[in-house]
């Protein structure tokens, strides 16, 4: 099962998303929701949306148009850059770069710790 956290950080001008676990298309629709929510209360184009992946795991195909949903909201709410942090892993970081690539976001860097 996949779980998701949103901390604000204004003094920084960061959001940080913490997701780990598996998510499922239900998980992907609270997620959405509660990001909408979180967006709303501050301009999202002066900060950086920093989301920690490094408990996430693969997504299956059937979560991936959510995934690309997300992406494309990062975009659309305008933040000045969009961070992943993983650990070592080829295929998600494949994963998520060709996600990025199809939903046309070039802001985002993908950290490997």
């Amino acid at each position: 099962m996949g779980s998701f956290n949103f901390a604000t950080n204004s003094a920084e001008a960061i959001l940080n998303v913490q997701v780990e676990g598996t998510m499922s298309e239900e998980d992907a629709g609270r997620f959405i929701q509660e990001y909408n929510q979180t967006v709303s209360q501050f301009d999202p184009s002066r900060y950086d949306i920093v989301l920690d992946c490094t408990k996430l795991n693969v997504s299956t195909a059937d979560v991936l148009p959510m995934l690309e949903q997300c992406y494309l909201l990062y975009q659309q709410s305008g933040f000045k850059k969009v961070i992943f942090t993983i650990t070592k892993s080829p295929i998600l970081k494949m994963q998520l770069s060709r996600v990025a690539r199809s939903t046309k976001l070039e802001n985002y860097e993908i950290i490997e710790v």
